[in-house]
């Protein structure tokens, strides 16, 4: 018998790892842009509807509030129907409401918008850090992991780039129309991002949890490991009291602090 973990050591670093790195790193291109449009929209929307400082940081804070608030309740549903379900569910969440956000009729629904905008984002880091960790299982792309920081960078930049040239000539509402492309984009290409292996194995669908596993084989150009696929030993699922707990209650804080 074989575990997931071994079958993807096994299968090593191939195609499917290129594939998944690039597919995965470029929502950090989506999500980065989502983020820091605010930076460069604010000024503008402030002087448009006369706006005081702590309104223009309202919405900011509302956008990382949606993304706390929405971070949690995504998390739960991608325990319970799958990474890869919800991870679609977000792009089209945050398309859908960034698309809105560019016919902002006033402030209150601008703000209202871009903490739904913020919610869908939080649910690209389910689907992410999941595939993360596949990426990690196999020891030859682990030094991929490094250079997944150089995808928020380029979003960042990128929509830096795009204000000083939308900006100046056709306006904000343009600018976040433009900047909604990238995820809409990635949409199109989900259909290459298979349903997390472990997590098949972990609701006992081991049928389709092999599935992946021969489909990453066959992309690799590589044999699976022989045996059956076996299902781990089932444990208990961790809890948020558990955080709390006087053996990790310091690490907790620590990691609580740093974010």
């Amino acid at each position: 018998t074989f575990t997931v973990e071994e079958a993807v050591e096994t299968i090593g670093f191939g195609r499917f790892h290129i594939m998944l790195f690039l597919i995965m790193g470029s929502t950090g291109v989506a999500e980065a842009m989502e983020i820091m449009l605010i930076a460069v929209v604010s000024p503008l929307i402030q002087c448009e509807w006369q706006l005081q400082d702590w309104q223009v940081a309202l919405v900011t804070t509302m956008v990382f509030f949606g993304y706390m608030v929405f971070s949690i309740v995504l998390g739960l549903l991608a325990d319970r129907y799958g990474r890869w379900k919800i991870l679609l569910l977000s792009f089209l969440w945050a398309a859908y409401f960034s698309l809105l956000t560019s016919f902002a009729p006033s402030y209150i629904w601008f703000v209202f918008l871009r903490a739904m905008v913020g919610g869908g984002v939080s649910g690209h880091a389910q689907g992410r850090e999941e595939n993360k960790q596949i990426l990690a299982m196999s020891s030859c792309s682990k030094a991929f992991l490094s250079l997944g920081k150089v995808f928020w960078l380029a979003g960042s930049l990128l929509i830096i780039g795009l204000a000083s040239v939308v900006n100046p000539t056709i306006g904000w509402r343009w600018l976040i129309r433009i900047a909604s492309i990238p995820g809409i984009l990635l949409i199109l290409v989900f259909k290459f991002i298979p349903e997390s292996a472990r997590y098949n194995v972990s609701t006992g669908n081991t049928a389709a949890a092999l599935a992946t596993l021969q489909r990453i084989a066959r992309m690799n150009g590589v044999a699976m490991p022989e045996g059956q696929l076996r299902e781990p030993a089932k444990e208990r699922r961790g809890r948020f009291k558990d955080l709390i707990h006087p053996k990790y209650l310091r690490t907790t804080l620590q990691i609580w602090i740093i974010w």
